[in-house]
C-alpha cells in the first residue's frame, strides 16, 4: 500500500497574500526564473523560500516551478514577482518561436549545393 499524496496545508490564495495582481507585470507562464543570490534571502515567507530553494540549482520556467511547488501558475507568478522585486530572483522573457523559413531561400540553397557536385 502506497502513501497518499501530500496535500497542501495552505490554500493558494494565501500564498499570494490575498492580492489580485502581482507587483511586477510581464510574467508569462514560460518566463524563465533563476536565483540571483548564492546566500538564502532572510525573512521570507515559507512559500517564497521554497521557490527560491527550488531555483537555486538552476533555471526553471514559471510553469515548471508551479508544478514542483504544487501551486497554481497564477500563485507562482505572485511569488516570483515578489522575489524579483526583492532582488532574490531574476526573470527572463521566454524564447520566441522561430519564424518559418522562406521557401525561396531553401530552394536556392539546394540549387547551390547541387551545383557543387
Amino acid at each position: 500500500m502506497t502513501a497518499a499524496p501530500r496535500r497542501r496545508m495552505v490554500p493558494a490564495y494565501l500564498a499570494t497574500g490575498g492580492r489580485s495582481r502581482p507587483g511586477t507585470a510581464g510574467f508569462d507562464r514560460l518566463t524563465v526564473l533563476f536565483a540571483d543570490r548564492t546566500e538564502p534571502p532572510r525573512e521570507l515567507e515559507p512559500e517564497h523560500q521554497r521557490l527560491w530553494e527550488l531555483l537555486r540549482p538552476g533555471a526553471l520556467t514559471v510553469v515548471e516551478a508551479a508544478a514542483h511547488l504544487c501551486l497554481p501558475v497564477s500563485a507562482t507568478v505572485f511569488l516570483a514577482a515578489d522575489l524579483v522585486e526583492a532582488g532574490c530572483l531574476r526573470a527572463r522573457a521566454p524564447i520566441p518561436r522561430a519564424q518559418q523559413t522562406d521557401r525561396s531561400i531553401v530552394e536556392r540553397l539546394l540549387v547551390g549545393l547541387r551545383a557543387l557536385r
